[in-house]
């Protein structure tokens, strides 16, 4: 009987140990360069404020280093990969910004919220509601509108834009607020 209970305990601890190595969905955590794996890839801030302005292409792509979405996304939580076109880039030009007031719920990896429906025309958390910039629908396909998880952080560029960075996948795009 001790020799199972033995058995059963190293078991157990293989077991969580395995575990443990994997991020969400039981893929394998990778380097800290890589993008997504949950909170611990959590960006601390927003990217930095673009110096240059440099023209937007029209068909961009963001698939930097192989297995890596194409779409904006955050290495390892720090490098802002696609956030490098400046105040000038006309898709995220607003004739009106702010017209639905700030938002005011909290930025930054210390407010991660949990989407509770819509798409992106719209969608909401905690009463707030946003759109997704048009230049952008495509960069969240496939978000999960009802269970993901996103943090949000001001944009230094675009003014009337936020940025949504989705937890689970580590990509993120421009949203604006529009209203409680």
């Amino acid at each position: 009987m001790k020799k199972r209970i033995g058995l059963l305990t190293i078991g157990v601890m293989f077991s969580v140990a395995a575990l443990a190595q994997h991020g969400p969905g039981g893929h394998a955590a990778g380097p800290p360069h890589e993008v997504g794996g949950g909170h611990a890839n959590i960006p601390a801030h927003g990217p930095s404020r673009v110096r240059t302005e440099r023209p937007a292409e029209e068909n961009r792509h963001f698939d930097d280093r192989a297995g890596h979405p194409n779409a904006p996304h955050v290495h390892g939580g720090k490098e802002w990969v696609g956030h490098n076109t400046g105040r000038a880039d006309v898709h995220y030009h607003l004739d009106h910004p702010w017209e639905h007031g700030h938002f005011t719920g909290g930025f930054g990896p210390r407010h991660v919220w949990r989407l509770v429906g819509g798409g992106p025309s719209r969608f909401w958390f905690g009463g707030f509601y946003f759109g997704v910039a048009p230049y952008d629908f495509g960069f969240c396909n496939d978000w999960m509108w009802d269970s993901d998880e996103i943090v949000i952080y001001d944009d230094p560029d675009h003014i009337g834009w936020y940025l949504a960075y989705n937890v689970r996948l580590g990509t993120y795009v421009h949203v604006t607020y529009m209203g409680r």
